[in-house]
C-alpha cells in the first residue's frame, strides 16, 4: 500500500461512515426508538435542528458532546496516572504546568464560543457558504493566537515554573515538560476551535470521533515515551507532554482534513481561503469577551483557594479533592449546555427565537434533573465517595463537608451552565462575562473571606459562599435571559 493508501485508511477512521438514521426510517408512522436515536447520535445525524422534536434534537447533540467532554478530560487523567510513577517532583511539574495551561484553556474556549455562535447562526440561516467563510476566519485567528502565545510561553517555560513557586528541583525536572506543553499550546487552541466549528454546524459526532483519535494516540504513546518502551526514547516526564502534544496535533490535522474534505454540514473550499476583515473583526470582538469570561471564572477559583489556604494544607487538600470530584461528575452537564448553545445559534439563524428559548428551558430542566439527583447522591454518600480518592484522616472530613456543601448548589448551577452557554451560543458573550464578574469577584470572594475569617466559619465559609454565589448567578441569569436581548444579537 502506498503513502496515499495508508493515509486514506487512517482517515477512514474519522470519516462520517455509515448512513445515519433519520426521523421516520424506523418504520412508517413510528417515532425512532431511544436506542436508534443513541446510535444515530454516535454515528452522525442528518437531523435539521431547527425543526422537529426538540427532545430528539437535544438528545442527538448532547450524547456526542458529553462523550467529547469526557474524552477531553482523559488527557490529564492519563498523564497523571503514568507520571505518578516518576515521583512527587514529576507530579508537581504536571500540576503547576496545568495551572499555567488554564490560561490557554481560557483563550481556546473564548475563541471556541464565538466560533460556535457564528457558524451555528449561518447554518441556521441555511447559508453554508458564509459558515465556511466564518470557519476560515476563526482558524486564522486561532493560528495567530497559537503562535503569539506558544512561542514566548515555550521559551519562558522555566521562568514561569519559578514564578509559580516551583522549587529548583522541580524546575530542573520539569523545564522540558513545560517547554513542550506550553510551547505546543497551539494544539490545544486549535483542537478546541476546530471542534467548535463542527459543533456549531451540528456535526457533534465528528468532534467526538476526532478526540477518540487523539486519546488513543496519547494512551499508546504515554508509557512508551515516559519509560522508553521498545524503540521509543526514555523521556521521563517530558514524554507525557510529548505524547499529549502528538495526540492533539494529529487530531488537529485530522480536523483540517475533514474540513477540507467536507462533511454533510460544513465544507471549506479553495474559494473560502481568504481574509474577510468584517467577519474577522466581529469574531475577535466576541472572542475577547469569551476569553475574559473564562479568565474571570478561573482567577476566582485561585482566589477561593487562597482564602481556604488560610486554614492549612488539609483544608486545601480537601477542597481540591471535592472540586475535582464535582468537575469530573458534572461533565454530562457541560455536554447538555453545549447542545443548548448550538440549538440557540441555529434556531436564531433560522428566525425561530421562540424555539431557541424553549430549547434552553427544556435543556435546563434536564440538567436540573441530572445535577439534582447527583447532588442528593453526594450529600448522602459524600464520605464513601471521597475515600475512593483520598485516605488521609485529616483530609477526608473536610473533603466530604466540601462535597456536601457544593452539592447543595447543584440546582442553581444546573441552570447557570445552560443559560450562560445559551447567551454564548447567541453570540452574546458580554452578558455572561458581566454576570461572572459580579457573581465571582463582587460577591463570592468578599463573602467567602467574611464568612471564613470574621464569622469564624473557617474553610466551610468559603464553601458556603460558593453555593450562595451560584444561586445569585442563577437568579441574575434567569432575569437577563427572560428580557430576551440575546435574541437580537448580530453575529
Amino acid at each position: 500500500m502506498d503513502f496515499y493508501g495508508i493515509a486514506e485508511s487512517f482517515m477512514s477512521l474519522i470519516d462520517n461512515t455509515g448512513a445515519a438514521l433519520t426521523p421516520g426510517t424506523e418504520g412508517a408512522g413510528k417515532a425512532p426508538s431511544l436506542w436508534s436515536s443513541v446510535r444515530e447520535a454516535l454515528r452522525g445525524s442528518h437531523q435539521d435542528y431547527t425543526t422537529g422534536s426538540l427532545n430528539r434534537s437535544i438528545l442527538l447533540l448532547a450524547i456526542p458532546m458529553v462523550l467529547e467532554m469526557v474524552l477531553e478530560s482523559l488527557f490529564a487523567v492519563v498523564d497523571v496516572f503514568w507520571v505518578g510513577r516518576l515521583g512527587a517532583n514529576a507530579v508537581a511539574t504536571v500540576g503547576i504546568t496545568e495551572t499555567l495551561l488554564s490560561l490557554v484553556f481560557a483563550i481556546g474556549l473564548g475563541v471556541a464560543l464565538s466560533t460556535t455562535a457564528m457558524v451555528a447562526r449561518r447554518i441556521g440561516e441555511k447559508d453554508p457558504e458564509d459558515a465556511a467563510i466564518s470557519a476560515v476566519q476563526a482558524i486564522v485567528l486561532g493560528l495567530v493566537i497559537s503562535v503569539g502565545v506558544g512561542i514566548p510561553a515555550g521559551l519562558a517555560a522555566p521562568k514561569l515554573l519559578g514564578l509559580m513557586g516551583a522549587s529548583p528541583e522541580i524546575v530542573a525536572t520539569g523545564s522540558n515538560y513545560a517547554r513542550v506543553a506550553l510551547g505546543g499550546c497551539g494544539a490545544i487552541i486549535m483542537l478546541f476551535l476546530n471542534n467548535a466549528i463542527f459543533r456549531g454546524a451540528g456535526d457533534a459526532s465528528v468532534a467526538m470521533r476526532l478526540l477518540w483519535i487523539s486519546n488513543i494516540l496519547n494512551l499508546i504513546l504515554d508509557p512508551c515515551l515516559i519509560f522508553g518502551l521498545g524503540p521509543f526514547p526514555h523521556l521521563g516526564v517530558t514524554g507525557a507532554a510529548t505524547a499529549t502534544l502528538t495526540g492533539r496535533t494529529v487530531g488537529v490535522l485530522c480536523q483540517f482534513y475533514l474540513l477540507l474534505r467536507g462533511t454533510e454540514r460544513i465544507h471549506i473550499l479553495r474559494r473560502h481561503l481568504r481574509l474577510n476583515l468584517g467577519v474577522l473583526w466581529r469574531l475577535m470582538q466576541i472572542s475577547l469577551n469569551g476569553m475574559l469570561q473564562f479568565a474571570i471564572s478561573n482567577a476566582s477559583w485561585i482566589g477561593l483557594v487562597r482564602i481556604v489556604s488560610l486554614f492549612g494544607g488539609a483544608a486545601v487538600a480537601g477542597y481540591t479533592v471535592a472540586i475535582r470530584i464535582v468537575i469530573f461528575f458534572i461533565l454530562p452537564s457541560w455536554g447538555l449546555s453545549n447542545a443548548a448553545a448550538t440549538l440557540v445559534g441555529q434556531n436564531l439563524g433560522a428566525g425561530r427565537p421562540d424555539r431557541a428559548e424553549q430549547a434552553v428551558w427544556r435543556t435546563g430542566f434536564y440538567n436540573l434533573i441530572f445535577l439534582g439527583g447527583l447532588g442528593i447522591f453526594f450529600i448522602v454518600f459524600a464520605t464513601p465517595v471521597v475515600r475512593l480518592f483520598v485516605q488521609d484522616p485529616a483530609v477526608v472530613p473536610i473533603a466530604a463537608m466540601a462535597l456536601r456543601t457544593f452539592s447543595c448548589g447543584n440546582m442553581g448551577y444546573a441552570y447557570v451552565m445552560v443559560i450562560l452557554q445559551a447567551f454564548n451560543g447567541a453570540g452574546d458573550t458580554l452578558t455572561p462575562t458581566i454576570v461572572n464578574f459580579f457573581g465571582f469577584w463582587v460577591l463570592l470572594l468578599p463573602l467567602a473571606y467574611w464568612l471564613a475569617v470574621p464569622m469564624h466559619l473557617g474553610a466551610e465559609g468559603g464553601f458556603v459562599a460558593f453555593v450562595v454565589a451560584q444561586f445569585a448567578i442563577a437568579g441574575a441569569s434567569v432575569v437577563l435571559f427572560r428580557r430576551g436581548k440575546w435574541k437580537r444579537v448580530r453575529v
